[in-house]
């Protein structure tokens, strides 16, 4: 019989939203699935981020409009319509957006194919699902730490 490590009692991952940090980080979450945005709005929102979630490709665009700029955004892959390899490379087209981290959150698994696609359109992690609340929180502290290291070079 196979052993799972248990990891909910590890502490969770900094998230680098101290006070005096300036304003939380943002998140944008992207799933068509609104149980999915639930599950990370979930596990991300007690962590001190802002989160703004969208329900396709062509409402996250809309979002990346605003102003302030993103530290990450968890894209879904399987979406009609704008799915999220073709969102992600709208993105990535963009030189205001170009540099926010993708994270492709997906059930489709890590073949070849698909991670050759998904690097193609600009991803640079990837989160299976049903997604790992530890790896969630962990991705996410990460991509926060290196956004507010840019952010304070200027």
């Amino acid at each position: 019989m196979e052993q799972q490590q248990d990891t909910s009692a590890a502490p969770p991952p900094a998230t680098g939203a101290e006070p005096g940090d300036g304003p939380p980080p943002k998140i944008l979450l992207v799933d068509d699935r609104p149980e999915n945005l639930t599950v990370l709005e979930a596990l991300l929102g007690p962590h001190g981020h802002q989160l703004v979630s969208a329900t396709s490709g062509p409402e996250a665009l809309r979002a990346l409009m605003e102003p302030d700029g993103y530290a990450a955004i968890l894209l879904d892959v399987q979406m009609p319509g704008m799915d999220g390899y073709e969102t992600a490379a709208h993105i990535r087209s963009r030189a205001r957006t170009r540099d926010i981290p993708i994270v492709f959150v997906t059930a489709i698994g890590s073949d070849s194919d698909h991670a050759m696609r998904a690097y193609a359109a600009g991803a640079a992690d990837f989160i299976p699902k049903p997604v790992d609340p530890w790896a969630v929180r962990a991705k996410v502290a990460s991509f926060v730490e290196l956004h507010r290291e840019r952010r304070s070079r200027g």
